[in-house]
């Protein structure tokens, strides 16, 4: 009776938010650094995002810094995603969590987004010949997160956002900020209530002040009316908003098959279900749920599947995105040392799309 009451509660306080910033189709395609909508992490893309209350370290840098409080010491990451297949695009990221103590996890992430060279054109040379040029998108997220209890964990993390091309940038910031709260339902075999198969999330993403394109790109030369002066002028670029969104979940572990040793006192679980659920209220988009499963061997072998649903993607006449909702990823973990809880991880995810050939990313992580 109890639990249902916080879990009432709980969710009762995370749908207020959801309801004051609810999505809005008529302003899609209004916003801009829209990259920094792409989860670039293999293992939480393999289940579409959708462990936003239970996703833990580094790769909790995009979808809940509060995730990052899980660190026990050292935690390297690096992955690179090939984005829509057939298009050219890459992504690298590498983060770096470290614990400091009692005091809380700080973490650095960063991204970059490149799409390759791009022929240069003009009016005059519409066929180009004249070079190119290399567009990149970087964002570096700088987070910080703390265990305030044995249930709850939150953080907060600024991002910096620069965009570029030939002769034009943009920068920028953005705020994240999460909290997850984890508790416990039932009792396992040695009559102890459980600690932490039941939790919840919620993350607010990318919100700042709007941002605007600079540069010798924005400026022509030009003769001044009535004379034969020849001036260079400015043309000032418009304001866009970044893409603010927020995140409300919820994540079901299930042990299956424990071994109990009465004696030590101790339970082993070789094999673990977890069920997770979002929501998304996007700012300038169609709302989104996401939903997935993970199944893991002794936390060696892991493998996972998730859905990214949101209205009309059924159909392609209806789409909005080229994602058409399945993801599908696995994770092999060995561990290296287990008094210390050291591990070395390879991740992999698929996210289908329609059209290119999908969205492939791999990674490999070390937690010392």
């Amino acid at each position: 009776m109890k639990i249902g009451k916080i879990i009432t509660g709980f969710v009762a306080v995370m749908l207020i938010p959801a309801m004051v910033f609810g999505g809005n189709e008529q302003r899609a395609g209004s916003a801009g650094a829209s990259e920094l909508l792409i989860n670039p992490w293999a293992r939480s893309s393999g289940w579409g995002g959708a462990n936003t209350a239970g996703v833990k370290g580094l790769e909790s840098a995009y979808l809940n810094i509060a995730g990052t409080a899980f660190t026990k010491s050292t935690e390297l990451i690096f992955s690179n995603t090939q984005w829509a297949v057939g298009t050219g695009i890459k992504i690298n990221s590498f983060g770096l969590a470290q614990k400091l103590g009692d005091a809380g996890v700080l973490s650095l992430s960063m991204m970059s987004m490149n799409f390759g060279d791009i022929e240069i054109t003009t009016v005059d040379m519409p066929e180009g010949g004249i070079g190119t040029f290399r567009p990149v998108y970087s964002n570096i997220t700088l987070g910080f997160a703390k265990e305030f209890s044995n249930s709850i964990y939150g953080g907060l993390a600024v991002k910096i956002i620069n965009e570029k091309i030939a002769d034009l940038s943009a920068s920028g910031v953005a705020l994240d900020a999460g909290i997850q709260y984890i508790t416990g339902m039932g009792k396992n075999k040695l009559g102890k209530k459980n600690s932490d198969n039941l939790k919840f999330g919620i993350s607010m993403k990318n919100v700042g002040p709007t941002m605007r394109f600079k540069g010798d790109g924005m400026s022509f030369r030009g003769i001044v009316p009535s004379t034969d002066v020849i001036m260079t002028m400015d043309q000032r670029s418009a304001d866009f908003e970044l893409p603010a969104l927020i995140t409300i979940g919820g994540m079901l572990d299930f042990r299956l098959a424990p071994q109990v040793d009465t004696v030590a006192g101790k339970i082993t679980n070789n094999h673990r279900l977890s069920y997770a659920l979002n929501f998304t209220s996007n700012s300038f988009t169609k709302d989104q749920f996401q939903t997935g499963i993970e199944y893991a061997w002794k936390e060696i072998l892991m493998f996972r599947v998730g859905f990214v649903y949101e209205k009309g993607i059924e159909k392609y006449e209806t789409r909005k995105t080229w994602f058409t909702g399945p993801t599908a990823g696995l994770s092999v973990q060995i561990p290296l040392n287990k008094e210390k809880g050291t591990t070395f991880s390879i991740d992999y995810s698929y996210r289908d799309t329609n059209p290119f050939d999908g969205v492939h990313s791999i990674g490999a992580k070390i937690s010392l």
